[in-house]
């Protein structure tokens, strides 16, 4: 199951945040995770010249429910196959070999994505997400691309959802917000502070908020009452991480899509089949001209 993996990804993405005393006991474990699955928590603290209490605060700032659950997920990882990492185009690659680079980072990220996905954090957002009054959708940049992606995917299960990238109009519309509304913040950096601002002018209006970052605590996850992850992608030359990041985004967004669909089926399937009718019939009169 997905949600029994992903401890090592977290720790290593997590790394360059961390506390000293937190990323002595992460450098540790990345180091020897076959011997930290067999130990206690104050045996890993001793080990990693901390403290019992330190690894506790670890698990914590990995968002997790504690070192056992961060065990699980390591043991979890162990088992899985050996990938082969992310790897960046060269100068003149032939398209068999860009094709192959390019589908396994793709593959890779998403995996990561799901494996960096919290249950109880995704049922909460699923929740929101199907008794709001009004969904927005808010990105800047390539972010914005997965705010319109969501926006259409929701008005066509009946949700009332707007996307926008324009700052000062999100702004503007967040004043006649209230409790009832959920406004979804998108930026893979978590570094926005366009989509920060947005999400505090938002929990003022007493909105319910919720980000989409790469995995770690940013100034936009601050702002959020539900936070959502992708896997932080390395590609470091060509940027290729902007696609992979992108399909990243697009995958939790139809997750949360099918999973809303899943508790309103009967109904999805009413709104589904008359929005095909309504477009075939829009297709069938462009036919015609």
């Amino acid at each position: 199951m997905v949600f029994m993996t992903g401890g090592l990804i977290r720790l290593t993405e997590m790394l360059p945040a961390l506390p000293p005393s937190e990323k002595k006991i992460a450098t540790y474990i990345l180091e020897h995770p076959q011997i930290v699955v067999t130990l206690t928590a104050n045996e890993l603290g001793k080990r990693s010249g901390t403290s019992g209490t330190a690894v506790i605060r670890l698990c914590k700032s990995l968002n997790l429910q504690g070192f056992h659950d961060l065990k699980i997920r390591i043991a979890g990882d162990l088992q899985k196959n050996t990938v082969q990492g992310f790897r960046d185009i060269e100068p003149n690659e032939s398209p068999a070999t860009i094709i192959e680079k390019m589908t396994n980072n793709s593959i890779q990220t998403i995996s990561e994505t799901a494996e960096l996905l919290g249950m109880d954090e995704l049922e909460k957002a699923v929740q929101l997400l199907k008794k709001a009054r009004k969904i927005h959708f808010i990105g800047v940049g390539a972010s914005s691309i997965i705010a319109q992606d969501a926006e259409q995917k929701f008005l066509r299960i009946n949700k009332t959802a707007y996307a926008f990238q324009d700052i000062h109009m999100a702004t503007t519309l967040i004043a006649n917000m209230n409790e009832h509304d959920v406004v979804f913040g998108i930026s893979f950096s978590g570094r926005s502070k366009e989509i920060a601002h947005i999400l505090q002018l938002a929990k003022k209006r007493r909105a319910s908020t919720i980000s989409l970052t790469k995995y770690g605590k940013w100034p936009v996850t601050e702002q959020a009452d539900i936070k959502l992850y992708t896997s932080a992608t390395k590609e470091p030359n060509f940027r290729s991480g902007a696609t992979s990041s992108r399909l990243a985004q697009l995958h939790v967004i139809d997750i949360l899509l099918m999973s809303v669909a899943s508790k309103e089926y009967d109904e999805t399937i009413k709104h589904l089949d008359a929005t095909k009718e309504a477009i075939d019939h829009l297709l069938s009169l462009t036919d015609k001209k």
